[in-house]
């Protein structure tokens, strides 16, 4: 299902980059990238978010959204 509000297709592009950048910067983390490497591959990986299936289903970024959500509150 396609959204009609330009807010919330954005709201979920912007939710889908932010969870592969977390996840990118945290998988190169844990591989032992120093935080320049770490960087990039955060950056990478928010290249390869699959526009295509936010635009299909925008519910899929707004699960990564109150992922990002829960674990900031986690680690508050």
């Amino acid at each position: 299902m396609v959204t009609q509000d330009p807010r919330q297709l954005a709201a979920a592009v912007r939710a889908a980059c932010i969870q592969a950048a977390l996840e990118g910067y945290e998988r190169a983390q844990i591989a032992g990238l120093c935080q320049e490497g770490a960087w990039e591959c955060a950056v990478d990986a928010m290249r390869m978010v699959d526009l295509k299936a936010i635009l299909q289903d925008p519910a899929i970024a707004a699960a990564a959204l109150q992922q990002q959500r829960d674990r900031g509150t986690a680690a508050a």
